[in-house]
């Protein structure tokens, strides 16, 4: 087996070549499985797969291999594997599978996962030396290591004596520098001393949250939150737990204007209170994280977030004005329609006749049916 295309030996395209056949074929994704990945990555001589993913380093390429591996991931090879009856004849464009395994580099007797010895592994694992004429390793070099490790930035490079003569990867510094892995610039020595290295560690990316006065705690949306002018407010820094000490700084900026302000951190976290919100804080906030270790200054942004200062006049003056302008149309039209209504004449006026017009004198309750037949005639 083999990995083409990649940035090392421990990663690209992966490609077999079985006793029987003279080409090498690439692997349709749907065949391929993280069991098989482990075992390559160990027939490779490299660290646990990491990434297993088509179309990573190139288009599928002819031939392809017909046949499922179904590894227990133990096995030594991935020929050693067993593989399916049924074969494939074809396999879709951007399928091929892609591998990445980690690099078989590691640190060892130190206080964390990214200090101590530097040890390779190639067939076997041994220290490196740091010595003769290709081998003189600086900050430079041992920051190929921390980025392999995945430990941030080179601290200290330190040699340290061994007891006795023992195997060793002497490490072309050359062959590093190039942008080779450490494994592919080593080769086999012996040597009464070892290299000890120290990475910074790769720092967390801080937390940021929002929160104001008026609508009460309440951490901030991905987007950012919003304020109103005058209210308090106040953003908070936070950090898991690391290193200790450091401080934060919050900084902020805008289309006109970048501030800057800073505080110690306390348990890990930071809180930045304004006391009135002013359309001058309107614009983007970024908590900076920074730490002093290994004599040196390490920093981590997190996200960014918006802060947006609304206007409460406008909305003061909406609940004041609208409802009395409401209720003067209210009273309007209360004494409209009662004046209206005093100019027209009662039901009881409408409803009576004309008695002295008709020649028959009323009576005070009415004319009653006989008299009123006496009028008619």
């Amino acid at each position: 087996v083999r990995l083409v295309n990649g940035t090392s030996l421990c990663s690209g395209r992966l490609e077999v070549k079985s006793n029987q056949s003279s080409r090498w074929s690439s692997v349709c994704e749907a065949d391929f499985d993280q069991q098989d990945a482990e075992v390559v990555c160990r027939e490779l001589g490299c660290g646990a797969p990491s990434v297993l993913q088509g179309v990573l380093y190139g288009e599928v390429e002819d031939p392809m291999w017909t046949k499922e591996f179904q590894c227990g991931g133990t096995e030594s090879a991935l020929l050693d594997c067993r593989s399916s009856g049924s074969e494939r004849n074809t396999c879709s464009p951007g399928k091929a599978v892609g591998l990445t395994c980690s690099e078989p580099v590691r640190l060892v007797g130190g206080d964390s996962r990214c200090a101590g010895t530097l040890e390779v592994k190639q067939g076997d694992w041994r220290p490196v030396d740091d010595r003769g004429r290709y081998s003189s390793w600086t900050l430079n070099e041992a920051a190929v290591a921390c980025r392999e490790l995945n430990c941030g930035s080179a601290v200290s490079v330190e040699l340290r004596a061994a007891s006795s003569s023992i195997s060793v990867w002497s490490i072309r510094s050359d062959c590093v520098q190039s942008g080779s892995a450490l494994r592919e610039c080593a080769t086999s020595d012996t040597s009464y001393s070892i290299l000890n290295l120290t990475c910074s560690d790769l720092l967390l990316q801080p937390n940021i949250s929002g929160s104001s006065s008026v609508d009460g705690v309440s951490e901030a949306q991905q987007q950012g939150f919003h304020v109103f002018r005058g209210s308090a407010f106040n953003i908070s820094c936070s950090v898991q737990p690391q290193y200790p000490g450091g401080s934060f700084q919050l900084a902020f900026t805008s289309s006109s204007s970048a501030l800057n302000y800073t505080k110690p951190a306390v348990n890990h976290s930071a809180h930045f209170l304004f006391p009135a919100a002013e359309p001058a804080h309107q614009g983007n906030y970024r908590c900076v994280y920074h730490v002093y270790v290994f004599s040196h200054d390490f920093f981590s942004e997190s996200r960014p977030i918006s802060l947006t200062v609304a206007d409460l006049r406008p909305f003061i003056i909406r609940a004041i004005v609208l409802p009395l302008i409401l209720l003067l149309a209210n009273i309007g039209l209360y004494f409209y329609y009662k004046a209206k209504r005093g100019q027209r004449p009662g039901r009881r006026e409408k409803a009576e006749p004309d008695y002295y017009n008709l020649g028959v004198p009323a009576t005070e309750g009415g004319p009653t049916e006989e008299e009123g037949a006496r009028g008619a005639d």
